[in-house]
């Protein structure tokens, strides 16, 4: 990210119907299809309209819309293994092509080294959110704000491939069901641990509780240091960006919003 900024999702922000951002369906209420899909409402009238208009379709044209916390991962174990000497291969060519001896003593393992450890800094692809919050949703009588903040945050920007670090908020007003504590950094850590931008992840972190608790509101606050601004650019060294995801009451509500904003403050 080349500027600092402050961007306050929810304020003024409307979703477009059906966008779709990295894999969630934003704006759009799922609703459990008969037999028990995922199947969005809007996914549903379209099958029905093009089933009126093409009564040959094929019934496997229009395929169930189900929740993405459930349905992402993108590597495996196995993947990072396959692609590890390639991936080693690759850095050497960097070193050679930066004006390094690959075969001086300190450079010998460094290809090996930096593979493993962006295999390690974008780990977050061979994980699911649901393989974390299967077993630690919990019917409870609540209905008062709960929040988690200052989570320690480390990610990678996706246009210089330099971290990204810094420390996120959260908070939601449960609907009934409550999520373990600890899961909330293990969102974060799940969608942190890839090349992001600092405003997708933001965005990303409030949908998948969203999906997983359906809560009266959700806010998340992400307080970022990019190094892209401070090693390069406009070297800008005490530069902080600040995002916000704020869905639900947390966006219809001014005086919940606040509250939540003035408590991950104090």
């Amino acid at each position: 990210m080349e500027d600092s900024e402050q961007t306050q999702y929810g304020s003024t922000e409307k979703p477009d119907r059906g966008a779709v951002l990295n894999g969630h369906f934003d704006g759009m209420v799922k609703c459990p299809a008969p037999g028990g899909s995922g199947r969005t409402a809007a996914a549903a009238a379209t099958s029905a309209a093009a089933g009126a208009q093409n009564p040959g379709a094929e019934s496997g044209a229009h395929q169930p819309v189900m929740e993405s916390w459930r349905e992402e991962r993108t590597r495996s174990v196995e993947d990072n293994e396959s692609s590890l000497p390639s991936l080693a291969a690759a850095y050497t060519t960097i070193l050679r092509g930066l004006g390094e001896d690959p075969q001086r003593q300190g450079l010998l393992k460094t290809p090996w080294r930096a593979a493993t450890a962006m295999q390690f800094f974008t780990k977050g692809y061979q994980e699911k959110i649901i393989d974390v919050l299967n077993d630690a949703i919990f019917d409870e009588d609540h209905d008062e704000m709960v929040i988690v903040k200052d989570i320690d945050m480390f990610s990678m920007c996706e246009h210089h491939l330099v971290p990204i670090f810094g420390r996120v908020h959260i908070g939601y007003l449960p609907n009934k069901r409550v999520l373990g504590l600890s899961k909330l950094a293990r969102i974060v850590e799940i969608y942190s641990r890839r090349l992001q931008v600092q405003e997708r992840l933001t965005k990303q972190i409030a949908v998948a509780i969203t999906e997983a608790l359906h809560p009266t509101g959700v806010g998340v606050v992400i307080e970022a240091t990019h190094m892209c601004m401070v090693m390069r650019g406009v070297q800008k060294m005490n530069s902080k960006t600040v995002t916000s995801t704020m869905l639900g009451v947390f966006r219809e509500d001014p005086k919940t919003r606040d509250e939540f904003l003035a408590l991950i403050r104090s």
